[in-house]
């Protein structure tokens, strides 16, 4: 991961929480510079580091926001949404058979197959890698030879916070350091 000094190509702003939290790390909580402008001036979010460009209008003119904050918390304790992206997310982006992490065609399986009752649901969906998931067919772990690496559950949304900090972006900006949190070396 780079640390950028100079604006980011497109210019894109973090959002935090009121608490000065990412409102999340894996996509990170960002906006475009447009959407945070514009919620400058509805008064819903506080400016708490700016680039060095400055937008105009013919009557006005205004640093770009890089990092604001919400004026009202948002609570982060909601259940997360069951999506395709957020069990990848909760598997690492890993194989649940063979462990093979960064798969470019990873799918969804289901551990007890829906033709043998199983649902769709957390604790019965895994990532899988496109191999694994033909192999296995409509067959269980078992009845397939092959065994989960951990069992598929419900994750909560600091779970997959914790998760997402493991993937970081290519680049950050260095307005943004103070409030983000890697589990990686850093390339300045």
């Amino acid at each position: 991961m780079q640390v950028l000094n100079a604006a980011p190509q497109g210019m894109p702003c973090l959002v935090l929480n009121a608490d000065y939290q990412p409102l999340s790390y894996y996509p990170l909580s960002t906006w475009p510079w447009q959407e945070a402008i514009k919620n400058v001036f509805l008064e819903r979010v506080a400016v708490v580091s700016h680039y060095d460009e400055v937008v105009h209008s013919p009557s006005f003119e205004m640093h770009v926001p890089s990092v604001v904050a919400l004026r009202d918390y948002v609570k982060q304790d909601r259940a997360p949404a069951f999506t395709r992206y957020n069990i990848w997310l909760r598997d690492g982006f890993r194989c649940g058979y063979c462990g093979k992490q960064g798969v470019e065609h990873l799918t969804f399986d289901h551990v007890i197959p829906r033709r043998q009752g199983g649902k769709t649901s957390w604790e019965n969906i895994v990532a899988a890698c496109g191999p694994c998931n033909l192999k296995k067919g409509g067959r269980t772990p078992r009845e397939a030879g092959m065994p989960l690496a951990r069992p598929p559950q419900r994750p909560n949304m600091h779970e997959l916070q914790a998760q997402g900090r493991k993937f970081p972006p290519k680049f950050l900006h260095e307005s943004w350091m103070d409030y983000l949190y890697w589990d990686v070396e850093l390339e300045r």
